[in-house]
This record gives structure tokens, C-alpha cells and sequence, in this order.
């Protein structure tokens, strides 16, 4: 068993290592996840509902120890880890009312009775990224174990505490040994089998399209079920007519939270030409006014990127672009970047359609509502976006006109548990979080009795 060196974005200095699982251990893991599955089907709705919602309760009474393990792992503020930690609690309380309501159907049909049942899939394998750790983990377990399904979980590499202690916290709030098991490893090795072995049912992976697209491949192989959330290239659309200063201070928080290490980032604003100079006025103080400071300060609004590989990839496009505004990053010696704003000169420039993933956004005027929707979707991805505007009519038409999954009006907002996530063309097949996201992780049967 090989082990992996954990380095610390803030500092840059290692901390620790995790054993990581080969080949044999995932198997056997798989298997053992599929022996455990035959009995957490059969537990009484009420009694699985009762275990996720005591799931929910441990995770609570460890919220704080989440959030600062986040920040050491992953050097978000913490801020953003304590509302993490407190996701994973909710999203696990809202799916615990699942297993009482996850209803089949009676359809009328001559000469008999038609009824459907919604049975679990199995093992589902769940592959988690370094930018949301504990937040994607949540959405991917809660439901799938809610619909009777048993989940082994990869973290990714670079960021595996949080999942290692709530596996632990599962097994503390009673949920069954084998029914949730947390796999740290290699994605070509853990990940791998995931995608390969035919006692796993599904795949949901969050990650890179170029990665999705493999594991897609792959599973095609076997027909087996995936979920992809992907890339994302989104746009922040500001209309003459929206309060220009108040979408200008806004916008910073919809692209360098968690330093712009998201899917959802509007790393694209979209300005109607007659508002530009005003909104880049008010946009300036609003970037350097971002606090860039060590995570672990409770001023801190935006921390380090993960590692010293991505901040030089991200680096690569700040070279290439016409950075106009530029704030400040701490010497703290790990791998920290300033927010920065560049202004597009063309639609072909890398920082204006690559997803970036990193605290660069760029800016660009549009004339019209049409050339605003075309800007937007003249990107492989359609995930998120936003649309400032008081003109509700406006505010429809462009958002049925954005290829995008995920669109808030005069908001960032772009996930909430309650409602559907996921992405158009190349930013995903499928949707988490809603009340519908447990669906996802059965099959349909269809049992037709005769009179």
C-alpha cells in the first residue's frame, strides 16, 4: 500500500499522509459494499430515514472539526467550510424523508392491476473533487443511500480528510459497517474500478470534462448508470437597466469564492456598452476590497489554490490576458494568487473561453439581448450564470435563451439542496440535489397482475 504526502496550500509545507487503497483494497471494499447491500435495502424506510437523520445530528456535533480540517486540507476560509460542514448536515436531514416517500405508481391498465416499485441499483460509486470536498460528497451519498443503495466514495488525492471522518462519523451515527465506505487512492486505480468493476451500478463523478468523458466511455462498457457534473465557462450578464453598483459589488462573490476554484464561477461579465464605464468604476474597489488573508482568520473572503501545478496553469492565463485590475495575495508561502479582472480583446482569447478555474475573470461589453445570449453560449459548457436586470421580461427571455442548467436573476447563487443541479452540453449528463435526486439511483419495475 502506497501512501500520499497531504501539502498545505496556505504554507506550502506537508503535513501529513493517507494510505491509499490498490487495486485488491478496492475490490474487496466493492465487495464487501455489495454483501451490505442486501441488508440496507431491506431496512424499514422509517428505521433509514431515522439512521440519516442521526447521521445528520453526529455531523453537526462535529461541524467545527470539519470546517477546520477543510481549511488545513484544502485552505478554504473558514467561512466557506463552516457553511460546508453544514451542508453535508442538511442535505443528509433533507434526504432523510426519502425512504417514506419514494413512491411507485398504480396505472390503469385492462385485464389487471399495473403497479411500479423504485428499486435501489446497488453499490454506487461516488468520485469527489478537491475544490468542494464535503459539499459534493453530501449530494452524492444522502440521496443514494436514502433510496436504499450502499456507496463506496473516492475523495480526490489532494483533499481526503473530510471524507475519511465522515465515513468514521457514519459508522458513529449507526449506519451500518460496508453500507458507506470512503476509499482514498489514485483515480486511475480507485476511480478505475469504480468505472470497471460490474458490481458497482453507477458512477457520479465531479471533476474535469476531459475526465468525465473517459469515465463515460467506460462505463458505456457495461451500460452502468453515471451521473457527470463537469466544467463550466459561466456567464455574469448585466443589463443597462440593473443597479450597476450593486451587481458590480457582487460580482467579485460570484467568481473568487474558494479563489475561483469552482464549476459555477461567472469567470465571464457580460456589460450592455452603455453601462460599462460605470460598472467598471464601482467593479475596481469591489476586487481590491476582496480579503485575501490566511483562511483560518475569520476576515478571510478568499484563500490559496490548491497546489503550486494549478496556480502555474492558472498562472499561464493570466499571462495571456489584458489585466486591468489587480489586487493583493499574502507571502504566506503557499500557492496564492491575487483576484484579478481582465478586459477581453476577443472572443478566441484563452482566459475569455477556457475554463480558468482560478481568481481571473474576464470582462466584455455586448450591445443588445441577442448578442448578450450568443456571448453567453459560444462555450462548450452550460452550467451556471447570472442575469442582472429589473426587467423581469428581460430576465426570461434571457434565461430561457442561455444554454445553461442553473441561472439566478440578480443573484451568484447558484446551488441550493432544495432544487435541481447540473449542467447543458459538455457540463454534464444528469442532476443532483431536488426532490427528485433519489430517482436517480433506482431502476423503475413494472409488475402487471391479472384478474
Amino acid at each position: 500500500m502506497t501512501t500520499h504526502t497531504l501539502i498545505s496550500p496556505v504554507t506550502g509545507d506537508a503535513f501529513g499522509e493517507v494510505e491509499l487503497l490498490d487495486v485488491a483494497g478496492t475490490d474487496a471494499a466493492i465487495e464487501r459494499a455489495h454483501d451490505a447491500f442486501a441488508s440496507w435495502r431491506a431496512v424499514a424506510p422509517g428505521e433509514r430515514a431515522r439512521l440519516l437523520r442521526s447521521f445528520a445530528a453526529v455531523v453537526d456535533a462535529h461541524l467545527e472539526e470539519l470546517a477546520q480540517l477543510e481549511v488545513r486540507n484544502a485552505g478554504h476560509t473558514i467561512g466557506n467550510a463552516r457553511w460546508e460542514a453544514g451542508n453535508v448536515r442538511d442535505v443528509l436531514n433533507y434526504y432523510s424523508a426519502t425512504p417514506e416517500r419514494l413512491f411507485g405508481r398504480q396505472i390503469p391498465v385492462p385485464g389487471g392491476v399495473d403497479i411500479t416499485f423504485r428499486e435501489p441499483l446497488g453499490v454506487v460509486g461516488i468520485i469527489v473533487p478537491w475544490n468542494f470536498p464535503m459539499p459534493i460528497a453530501g449530494w452524492g451519498l444522502a440521496p443514494a443511500l436514502a433510496a436504499g443503495n450502499t456507496v463506496v466514495l473516492k475523495p480526490a488525492e489532494l483533499t481526503p480528510l473530510t471524507a475519511i471522518r465522515l465515513g468514521k462519523l457514519a459508522l458513529e451515527a449507526g449506519i451500518p459497517e460496508g453500507v458507506f465506505t470512503v476509499l482514498p487512492g489514485a483515480g486511475s486505480v480507485v476511480g478505475e474500478r469504480f468505472v470497471t468493476h460490474p458490481l458497482v451500478r453507477k458512477v457520479c463523478f465531479t471533476g474535469s470534462t476531459a475526465v468525465g468523458k473517459k469515465i463515460m466511455a467506460g462505463c458505456a462498457e457495461q451500460v452502468k448508470r453515471v451521473t457527470l457534473e463537469l466544467g463550466g465557462k459561466n456567464s455574469n450578464i448585466v443589463f443597462a437597466d440593473a443597479d450597476i453598483a450593486a451587481a458590480a459589488a457582487a460580482a467579485p462573490y460570484g467568481v473568487f469564492d474558494n479563489a475561483g476554484q469552482d464549476c459555477c464561477a461567472r469567470s465571464r461579465i457580460l456589460v450592455q456598452r452603455n453601462a460599462y464605464d460605470e460598472f467598471m468604476t464601482h467593479l475596481e474597489p469591489a476586487v481590491r476590497g476582496v480579503q485575501v488573508i490566511d483562511p483560518a482568520d475569520e476576515r478571510s473572503e478568499m484563500g490559496p489554490l490548491i497546489s503550486a501545478a494549478h496556480r502555474d496553469k492558472v498562472q499561464s492565463y493570466v499571462d495571456g490576458a489584458n489585466v486591468v485590475i489587480r489586487g493583493d495575495a499574502p507571502n504566506l508561502g503557499g500557492f496564492w494568487m491575487p483576484a484579478m479582472v481582465a478586459e477581453a480583446r476577443s472572443t478566441d482569447e484563452p482566459a475569455w473561453c477556457e475554463e480558468v478555474f482560478g481568481p481571473l475573470v474576464s470582462v466584455m461589453t455586448f450591445e443588445d439581448e441577442e448578442e448578450a445570449i450568443a456571448l453567453a453560449n459560444a462555450t462548450a459548457y452550460g452550467l451556471s450564470g447570472s442575469i442582472h436586470t429589473r426587467d423581469l421580461g428581460r430576465a426570461l427571455r434571457v434565461a430561457r435563451g442561455v444554454e445553461s442548467g442553473n441561472l439566478s436573476v440578480n443573484s451568484n447563487s447558484a446551488v441550493r439542496y432544495w432544487t435541481p443541479f447540473g449542467g447543458f452540453k459538455q457540463s454534464g449528463l444528469g442532476r443532483e440535489l431536488g426532490p427528485d435526486a433519489a430517482d436517480g439511483f433506482t431502476e423503475v419495475k413494472n409488475v402487471f397482475i391479472s384478474h
